[in-house]
């Protein structure tokens, strides 16, 4: 019988990212690679690694379409970003990550599919955590065999119900009309830790034999919104960065999302929350 589902709250994870040591250094916080942002579709993978540094990543970098590089330094000097014109410079940047995230505005093109598969072939060659968003995910749902054996097990996948329902070959309203069965399915067909984004996001991760679904409890209606499934990547990879286990990074970083808008929503109102509204109150969470 599959287990019940727990309430997640950030009062429960909070403990999860210990305080940092006097002699620390960034290279105690590891390093994420955000690939994506297609020609158009900047601003997400933007966001990613933005939060990804917000989020303490002790460096971030973004492999990207080559028309956003310079536009990237401006809005952020902090990351070191990349023009990707030639693919295989995605091992040379994968050599000093820690952490990957792929899919921010990855988009569906030729160039989309050529980052996937090459950012994917790293994963797998390095044995690096991954966590796979947007147009990622839907081009892992088409593809016609599993991906490598060895990536499985190491990304966290962060579907919304669309998503989900590629990914099962389902439909959107079957998996809204099971949340739970859909995230529990997700989890057994790619294995790693599988979230469904949405009202009250599921986190199923496994526990021996066993999975363990969890809701978590904030959130808001201001979260409908371009961008905010950006930013949870880009928390997600940071807290991975920082050496946290797939389901530890998972639930701290969804509490630390979804709290962080209620917090913004609280102080300036619903309508006309931002994505990156978020990042002032997600740093006074990661800093209790």
């Amino acid at each position: 019988m599959a287990s019940s589902i727990r309430p997640l709250c950030y009062d429960q994870v909070k403990h999860l990212l210990p305080p940092r040591s006097a002699d620390s250094h960034k290279g105690h916080y590891g390093h994420v690679l955000v690939v994506g942002g297609d020609a158009g579709m900047g601003g997400a993978a933007l966001m990613a690694a933005e939060a990804a540094a917000r989020t303490g990543a002790g460096l971030t970098s973004v492999a990207t379409h080559p028309a956003h590089a310079g536009s990237f330094l401006v809005r952020r000097p902090e990351l070191m970003v990349a023009g990707l014109s030639e693919f295989h410079l995605i091992d040379s940047l994968g050599a000093r990550a820690t952490t990957l995230v792929l899919g921010p505005g990855l988009g569906r093109s030729a160039w989309s599919e050529a980052a996937f598969t090459h950012t994917l072939a790293l994963a797998a060659k390095a044995q690096l955590p991954l966590v796979l968003d947007a147009d990622g995910l839907n081009l892992l749902a088409a593809l016609p065999s599993a991906p490598p054996s060895a990536t499985p097990g190491l990304w966290l996948l962060t579907p919304h119900a669309g998503e989900a329902a590629r990914l099962l070959g389902s439909t959107r309203a079957a998996v809204e009309a099971d949340r739970a069965g859909a995230v529990r399915a997700l989890q057994a067909r790619y294995g790693g830790v599988a979230l469904l984004k949405g009202p009250g996001t599921l986190v199923c991760y496994p526990r021996g034999a066993r999975q363990t679904v969890e809701c978590c409890q904030h959130g808001n209606p201001g979260m409908a919104t371009g961008g905010m499934g950006d930013v949870l990547s880009g928390i997600l990879g940071g807290l991975l960065a920082q050496g946290m286990t797939l389901d530890a990074a998972a639930r701290l970083g969804v509490c630390l999302h979804s709290k962080a808008a209620d917090l913004a929503a609280a102080a300036d109102g619903e309508r006309g929350l931002l994505a990156t509204d978020l990042f002032p109150f997600l740093r006074a969470l990661l800093n209790p």
